[in-house]
């Protein structure tokens, strides 16, 4: 297969209501390292009042957003959207869920009234309300990375008052060396299942961490297309100069 034949496909989902803290910059970082690769890139922003069309898609991208926000797009996710989304899931689609995105993924949202908001159910996880928001810079270790011969280190910008408790078959994204991650408590970041990648990192995520954004690239190009790419290296000095700088400050 020739470069010029391969063509990347991304489903943003919610963007006009789910871009908290820069979050479409996942998808200006996926668009421009394919990009700078040869391969062609097709955005499909997928509203509200807009279809969801699961076989033209690579990689699917639920950003973050706050609880009002959230409940505008939870019936149409569950409701209108939700057993193509599933059936995404479980079939191996890339997915990569930020946040308030990372949230509805799962089984529920306990609020802080205690009213249970149910979520997708796409992924054996739920989330409850804490009283207290976490915030800061995150750095992370994860074993995806490693496994794969890259640098292990995460890096991001957390800011959500939810606590996020993963079930059986569900693995983290990463394990804390700085900051809270998915609760506080458990000292584990994010969540993967099959090919859904969950962070509650922003900041962007993928331009402070090309390493995962290849590696999301990879994966769905090879669902696409059953044949492993190597990926051209490109010149990430200022990626790696913001990774470093969340890591010195947290003095790692």
């Amino acid at each position: 297969m020739i470069k010029s034949d391969i063509k990347f496909s991304i489903c943003h989902l919610y963007p006009d209501l789910l871009n908290l803290y820069g979050d479409r910059g996942n998808i200006l970082a996926l668009k421009k390292r394919c990009e700078w690769r040869g391969i062609s890139v097709e955005i499909h922003n997928v509203g509200l009042d807009r279809k969801f069309e699961p076989d033209l898609y690579d990689l699917i991208f639920l950003g973050g957003g706050q609880d009002f926000e959230q409940s505008l797009i939870l019936r149409d996710l569950v409701d209108v959207k939700g057993d193509e989304i599933k059936r995404c899931v479980e079939e191996g689609k890339v997915f990569l869920c930020i946040c308030g995105g990372y949230q509805m993924m799962g089984e529920y949202y306990l609020d802080q009234s205690g009213t249970k908001m149910e979520c997708l159910n796409a992924i054996p996880l739920h989330t409850i309300a804490g009283d207290k928001r976490l915030i800061g810079n995150v750095v992370c270790h994860s074993e995806e990375l490693k496994s794969k011969g890259v640098d292990p280190v995460l890096v991001g910008f957390e800011n959500h008052s939810g606590r996020t408790y993963l079930g059986e078959g569900v693995a983290p994204l990463a394990k804390i060396i700085s900051g809270f991650g998915n609760n506080g408590e458990d000292g584990l970041e994010g969540a993967r299942y099959k090919n859904v990648y969950c962070t509650y990192m922003h900041g962007s995520f993928l331009p402070k961490n090309p390493q995962m954004a290849d590696i999301l690239i990879k994966n769905a190009l090879y669902k696409r297309y059953g044949q492993q790419f190597k990926l051209e290296i490109l010149e990430d000095d200022f990626s790696e100069n913001a990774r470093y700088r969340i890591i010195t400050c947290k003095n790692i």
